[in-house]
């Protein structure tokens, strides 16, 4: 008996806490700044009183003609001014990105004969009994098993990771190569593995869908960010990203709509081709809709992991750089890892198109306790392609209705033309993309 389901790299990772979201799938894209033109983008550092801000410029022009005025809520010292490191505040960029994930529906015909053998469980127990039988020759114990929603959910504990792994590839569990340290260390801590898969019939019928940075620190009980003179000789609208850190949770704008954006949306296959402009067009859109006066949650995370991640967190050392003064000191966290663990560091996504006439106000920030994972996710569903063992009418139905539902979707997100979305869909008359050739090269030694 083989069990269906699309499992990658983060989904190892998932159970770490109670209330983290299993989001997994395949990471192909970002939305990071450089979709946008005239884009600043700003670190916020906030614990009590006390703040480090860093800024980075998208400046044009000659260098010598650069020029910042930085108001702050306090005196400076020169001791309290520091220049900083791009390269970092690109892996936070990159890191909290808005992110466009893939699945692959399995063979339907294999779900349809595993559906009719559950089905019969009461009569013919002998089934269950097998795949316990095939999991206890591995040395794993399946302790429960459930449908809840559109998700078959397994409850697994295991002897060692080898034999966990290979059951589960045995069983069409995809686990990702060098899995086997990850699940090491969580079966150490006598944890069990939730597995679940998304059961498509379930799910149809549900219907769910370069200038250095500068830095400052000081404090003040002020925790705002002055953009009214950045809009005295802006040329148009302005885009501005910040990155908040803190120890509490996520941080929110107070005197303007803290809005988040749609997410968990599934999406055309075609739009991982055209995700640059599905992105801007969805956030213009969403900005219309707000009168263009929020600002768009685009991320909020524990520092410390990511799911699917679009980069890898940043180190203590990177953190340390942006001003996060309660990690250790270099040297004395553990010189024999390499990248070790941020801990206590939450991290804020913030996005806001403003300018003077529907942002007359400096952004005024709390910081709240809510430390609940939220980021922009975007989620390309593969049909089956391969050789079919049964009659597959039902799940091409299901599959057309899934698209249609994507395709309305789309069209209301980003004001995109429905027909036009259509045109691109196989099942609506659209085509394939075509394949990338073969470099000529590969076919030489052949």
């Amino acid at each position: 008996m083989r069990f269906l389901v699309t499992l990658v790299t983060a989904c190892v990772t998932v159970m770490l806490a109670t209330t983290a979201q299993a989001f997994c799938g395949f990471y192909v894209a970002k939305a990071d700044t450089s979709l946008f033109n005239r884009a600043s983008q700003v670190v916020l550092v906030r614990d009590d009183d006390r703040t480090v801000i860093t800024m980075a410029n998208d400046f044009e022009g000659k260098v010598e003609d650069f020029a910042v005025v930085i108001p702050v809520p306090t005196r400076i010292e020169r001791e309290q001014i520091n220049v900083g490191d791009r390269a970092i505040i690109q892996h936070l960029d990159a890191y909290t990105s808005p992110r466009l994930v893939e699945y692959h529906d399995g063979d339907p015909c294999v779900r349809y004969e595993l559906m009719e053998r559950m089905s019969n469980d009461a009569s013919s127990p002998a089934v269950a009994g097998e795949l316990k039988r095939s999991a206890r020759s591995r040395g794993v114990t399946i302790e429960a098993s459930y449908t809840v929603g559109e998700y078959d959910i397994l409850i697994l504990s295991a002897e060692e990771s080898s034999g966990l792994i290979r059951w589960l590839n045995d069983n069409d569990y995809k686990i990702p190569r060098g899995a086997k340290r990850v699940v090491d260390s969580y079966l150490k801590q006598d944890m069990r593995f939730f597995v679940a898969k998304v059961n498509v019939e379930e799910q149809s019928k549900l219907g769910y869908q370069y200038l250095r940075p500068l830095q400052v620190a000081y404090e003040s009980n002020k925790f705002m960010l002055p953009i009214r003179l950045g809009t005295l000789n802006a040329k148009g609208k302005q885009e501005l990203y910040v990155y908040a850190l803190t120890r509490t949770g996520r941080v929110e704008t107070t005197n303007y709509r803290t809005v988040k954006l749609p997410t968990n949306v599934e999406v055309p296959e075609f739009v991982e081709g055209e995700f640059a402009d599905f992105y801007r067009d969805m956030f213009a859109r969403q900005t219309e809709k707000e009168n263009e006066r929020a600002v768009f949650l685009e991320y909020a995370w524990d520092m410390a992991w990511c799911d699917p991640c679009a980069a890898d967190p940043l180190s203590q050392d990177e953190l340390r750089q942006l001003g996060v003064f309660w990690l250790p000191r270099n040297g004395q966290e553990n010189k024999r890892l390499i990248q070790p663990q941020a801990q206590n560091v939450f991290v804020t996504r913030l996005h806001v198109r403003y300018d003077a006439e529907h942002f007359p106000e400096d952004l005024m920030f709390q910081e709240t306790g809510d430390r609940q994972n939220y980021q922009g996710r975007y989620v390309i569903r593969h049909p089956w392609k391969g050789e079919a063992s049964c009659d597959l009418t039902a799940y091409d139905t299901s599959v057309r209705e899934r698209q249609e539902r994507e395709a309305q979707l789309l069209a209301n997100m980003t004001g995109w033309d429905i027909g036009d979305i259509r045109g691109k869909i196989p099942f609506f008359g659209g085509t394939d993309p075509e394949p990338e050739k073969e470099p000529w090269w590969k076919r030489i030694w052949d």
